[in-house]
């Protein structure tokens, strides 16, 4: 009887710590995205994504050139289209190793930007991120956006 309870606190002990790593790479991925967040899309501060972003960053959104070098170039070009740029992050949803972030991202389309000419004209839409967390940095991106709310706000379609 006493080797049961020996197991059965054992196995206790090893399925609360394991629950509370659990809990912690949670914590510490979603504090991730938010300081990437901050950094880089609020603050607009590319010098930053080294910090965040690893060098072999998989993207998977086909707009995007890969690694953090390819996530820069993107940026850098869409900041300077859109002078007003704005993100604003609503929601951060962990799971493993997983971050998924929802936020609306708005300004005014000044200069040219994935070919669509640059005319004054106002945008707002949603998008959900999720990005993988691998030792500390962003590792993966997937994503999720109303492009096709966007492309009527541009005026690309009717």
């Amino acid at each position: 009887m006493k080797a049961i309870k020996a197991t059965l606190l054992v196995a206790g002990l090893f399925f609360i710590m394991g629950g509370t790593a659990i809990a912690k790479e949670k914590d510490v991925n979603k504090a991730l995205i938010g300081r990437f967040a901050e950094e880089v899309f609020v603050k607009k501060d590319l010098s930053e994504v080294e910090r965040y972003v690893r060098a072999d960053y998989i993207q998977h959104n086909p707009l995007v050139k890969q690694g953090s070098a390819g996530f820069k170039e993107f940026f850098a070009a869409w900041f300077a289209a859109v002078p007003d740029w704005n993100y604003s992050l609503k929601k951060i949803v962990a799971e493993g190793d997983e971050v998924w972030v929802y936020g609306t991202y708005s300004g005014t389309l000044e200069k040219e930007w994935l070919g669509i000419p640059g005319n004054g004209q106002k945008y707002s839409f949603d998008a959900v991120d999720i990005f993988r967390v691998q030792d500390g940095k962003l590792a993966e991106h997937w994503d999720v956006m109303d492009i096709y709310g966007l492309f009527r706000q541009l005026g690309v379609i009717k």
